[in-house]
């Protein structure tokens, strides 16, 4: 039979995804296993966007506009109206998940052997995307010992070479929970600038920001108005992973123009997805206060437990629902196997994300993973727990000072 494309058998798998197989022999077991691995949240999804869905009776399923339905794109405006971003509905394409949309942004402004800047760590499906595309990611070192920080200016435009041609950020980060300055901010515009580059903005987290710091979004950004894109979704705002609702926002119109382009392999986003973000957009305001105190709770009570640990540190993180946790292990990935094929603690063990998952260069990440705090605190500390019994006995612990 005809091969595959160098696509179809190159493109890696998600390394937050390969352990799940180990996880359901684990539970086959009898061993409960908690999920520190994936952003799930498991806080309910607004009412409002059941009932939309439930009370759907006699309506036609029909083909929707392909930017997303007009009704919802307005809808959208008056959202961003209220977190003080001024777009208009001809701005936004409507796209199957915020994934979707990211994917849109690198084949739309980059051609095949162009580069993209990233900071590392970065979320493990844009070196999928990039491959996808064509694309050659760029890292930009940002690690834990400077708490994920950009690097000063002269090191960031050391990195740009004739062929790049785009920065991505994720803001608040996944993994690490950072959220970037206002000085970082006005670094990236300036070299935006400078370079007339494009700059892509993963916004997804932006209402999970704590200890009164502030999400800022690059379409608030002066001068640069026509580089940019944002990427946002409906996944983590109103825990609706599953209805796979984004969108991609730019002021540029050729950006856009090119998206419905792109569109035509899917036609149109889903109709009823679509029904339920809309509702959604109604939720009331008590309901992010309620998740976001939720949240910040959570992130207390896991990074106090696990600071207690000897030989681990969880920095604190400012944003998201994540954070980089190193540990006192020889490798990541042997240590997250391990807890699921050979440990357990009381009928319990832990699922991790190896940190060397989220990075595009292979000397980090090996002692680190990254924890998703999207679980009920009683929880938390029955993993951080696990994790204590651990490594106490894993045959790869490094020794501590």
């Amino acid at each position: 039979m005809p091969n595959l494309s160098d696509k179809g058998v190159y493109l890696p798998p998600s390394p937050i995804r390969k352990l799940v197989p180990y996880a359901e022999k684990a539970k086959s077991r009898g061993i409960k296993v908690y999920h520190l691995n994936i952003g799930q949240p498991d806080i309910c999804t607004p009412q409002v966007a059941v009932d939309a869905v439930k009370n759907i009776s006699d309506h036609v399923f029909e083909y929707g506009h392909s930017a997303g339905n007009e009704s919802y794109r307005r809808k959208l405006v008056k959202y961003y109206e209220s977190v003080g971003i001024d777009v208009t509905a001809d701005d936004l394409m409507i796209t199957v998940g915020g994934s979707e949309a990211i994917f849109m942004a690198m084949t739309i402004c980059l051609n095949p052997g162009d580069e993209v800047l990233v900071p590392e760590p970065f979320y493990a499906n844009y070196n999928g995307f990039a491959m996808e595309a064509g694309v050659n990611i760029k890292p930009i070192s940002s690690t834990i010992a400077n708490d994920f920080a950009l690097p000063p200016m002269e090191d960031f435009e050391r990195l740009i070479t004739p062929r790049t041609k785009a920065i991505l950020i994720c803001n608040p980060n996944n993994p690490t929970g950072y959220v970037y300055s206002e000085e970082e901010y006005a670094q990236l515009r300036d070299i935006v600038l400078r370079h007339d580059l494009y700059l892509m903005a993963d916004e997804v987290y932006r209402e999970f920001c704590y200890d009164g710091t502030q999400c800022i979004s690059v379409m608030n950004l002066k001068g640069i108005e026509q580089n940019v894109v944002m990427i946002d979704s409906v996944s983590k705002r109103y825990s609706m992973c599953g209805v796979r609702l984004g969108t991609l926002v730019s002021r540029n119109k050729a950006i856009i123009a090119a998206a419905l382009r792109m569109g035509q392999a899917r036609l149109c986003p889903p109709y009823l997805a679509q029904v339920a973000a809309e509702a959604a957009l109604d939720t009331p305001a008590s309901y992010f206060r309620e998740v976001h105190d939720e949240y910040a709770a959570r992130r207390n009570c896991i990074v106090e437990a696990l600071n207690k640990i000897e030989g681990v540190y969880c920095p604190m993180p400012k944003g998201s629902f994540y954070s980089i946790v190193k540990l006192p292990i020889d490798s990541s990935e042997r240590f997250a196997q391990w807890l699921l094929e050979e440990f357990e603690y009381k009928g319990q063990t832990v699922m991790l994300a190896p940190a060397t998952g989220f990075y595009a260069s292979c000397y980090l990440g090996h002692d680190e993973v990254r924890i998703a705090y999207v679980i009920k605190r009683e929880d938390l500390l029955a993993a951080a727990e696990c994790l204590r019994e651990a490594l106490k006995v894993y045959p790869g612990r490094k020794t501590t000072r």
